[in-house]
């Protein structure tokens, strides 16, 4: 459920955790973090609530979106799994895209469309619809052949993942198709 500030003070009551203050402490518990497993449900803490509009200030100020871009470099499957879900779920909003663009992400997100886990696929396509809206220079940069190919190819696969397919082929309805 989508927040905003009166809800936030009736949710934390008068000796809860302000949210910056509780995102900031388990940015810091995963810094800090030396076990994978800690990791994990850190990041997938955190993805949690990259989807509410309330936070997405403050994960751009706690750096939170550039914290997933590299947990997609990690040899840890679920680290990129909840890293990319994290962007999926952040990235409907414009500044919350020019932050991912900024920090080269765009090159890490088209990797995960290769990765063997279902839902970081998903949310790969998933964050590259949304960022095809944010400028010609991304959708140009996303929009190359082999990207494009590589949709087609679950857009056509609707036997083996129906999910893959139905979402490859909103991509390429609204950004591939519409601009050949």
């Amino acid at each position: 459920m989508f927040t905003n500030k009166e809800r936030q003070e009736e949710r934390i009551g008068k000796n809860g955790t302000p949210r910056l203050q509780f995102l900031q402490e388990l940015v810091s518990q995963f810094q800090n973090a030396t076990d994978q497993e800690t990791k994990e449900r850190i990041v997938a803490n955190l993805g949690n609530f990259a989807y509410d509009p309330y936070n997405y200030t403050i994960l751009r100020q706690l750096n939170v979106l550039e914290l997933f871009i590299d947990c997609l470099t990690e040899p840890n499957e679920k680290l990129v799994e909840f890293g990319i879900g994290g962007l999926c779920n952040a990235c409907a909003d414009p500044k919350n895209v020019a932050t991912i663009v900024e920090a080269d992400g765009i090159p890490l997100i088209i990797k995960c469309l290769s990765s063997p886990v279902r839902n970081t696929v998903n949310y790969a396509i998933g964050v590259l619809y949304y960022m095809c809206d944010y400028n010609r220079a991304t959708r140009e940069e996303i929009l190359r052949a082999e990207v494009v190919d590589l949709i087609e190819r679950y857009a056509a696969a609707d036997s083996v993942s129906v999910s893959f397919s139905n979402l490859a082929k909103a991509f390429l309805d609204k950004h591939a198709h519409a601009y050949t």
